[in-house]
């Protein structure tokens, strides 16, 4: 975590169609957030002026096992999220994330899990992002990357309630659903002007605002104020810590 709170960057990152959605902001700066769209991860933490903290909708940290409940983080945040849990995906195993034939994922999932339990077709698509950032991730890089999850972000700055409706509904945006969100987003400070711009080509208005819920949550972990979903998490393998930030 950085130790100057002001004049700093943070983003809030998001997957989507064109690669990554960035929303991010100087903090002590009154100026309206930036939204940029990445290709890749890596050229995230390359970027100039560096982002101090990144706070990503992407699982960090991958157990070897998967027990009867999932991972610690997401059975963390669930009870929290009423009827937006559903949006939180079990993940498998790092072997299993590593697969790129689904058979074979739900086969290798199955093995290291119990009871045996295969992939979620939607997990299954988010395994390229997930590896992206797994072969990146270091302990080292803990300093700077936060996993987040969108819907842990907004019932946060709901004051720890979870949204009402649903982003999407039969996998096509919900208006409602979405403004709702913006409106937490705009009692929160952030300019709806910003909000509702015509997101960049290769992204989704609600890739635009899960990345800004997750710049905020980004700017409450540099602060200090954010907290791990669990609290007492467990580290990976590779020695990631394995808990959702909010």
């Amino acid at each position: 975590m950085a130790d100057d709170t002001t004049a700093a960057w943070v983003a809030g990152v998001d997957g989507c169609k064109a690669g990554w959605i960035v929303v991010s902001k100087l903090i002590g700066d009154s100026a309206p957030p930036q939204v940029l769209i990445f290709a890749e991860f890596a050229e995230i933490l390359q970027y100039v002026p560096q982002f101090h903290i990144v706070a990503v909708d992407m699982p960090i940290g991958l157990p070897d096992h998967i027990g009867r409940e999932g991972r610690g983080a997401e059975q963390a945040v669930r009870k929290h999220l009423g009827e937006r849990q559903s949006s939180v995906f079990a993940v498998p195993s790092r072997a299993a994330v590593y697969e790129q034939d689904y058979l074979e994922a739900c086969r290798v999932a199955q093995e290291t899990s119990c009871p045996p339990k295969k992939v979620s077709k939607q997990c299954y698509h988010l395994f390229p992002k997930i590896r992206e950032i797994d072969g990146l991730m270091t302990p080292k890089l803990e300093d700077r990357i936060y996993e987040v999850h969108p819907e842990l972000a907004f019932w946060r700055l709901n004051g720890m309630k979870h949204m009402s409706l649903p982003k999407k509904v039969k996998s096509r945006a919900n208006d409602p659903g979405l403004n709702e969100r913006r409106d937490v987003l705009v009692a929160c400070g952030m300019d709806q002007a910003f909000l509702d711009q015509r997101p960049p080509r290769g992204a989704g208005r609600d890739d635009l605002l899960d990345a800004a819920a997750n710049c905020l949550i980004a700017e409450r972990i540099l602060q200090g104020k954010a907290e791990p979903f669990p609290q007492a998490y467990a580290c990976d393998g590779k020695g990631l810590r394995m808990a959702i930030w909010a």
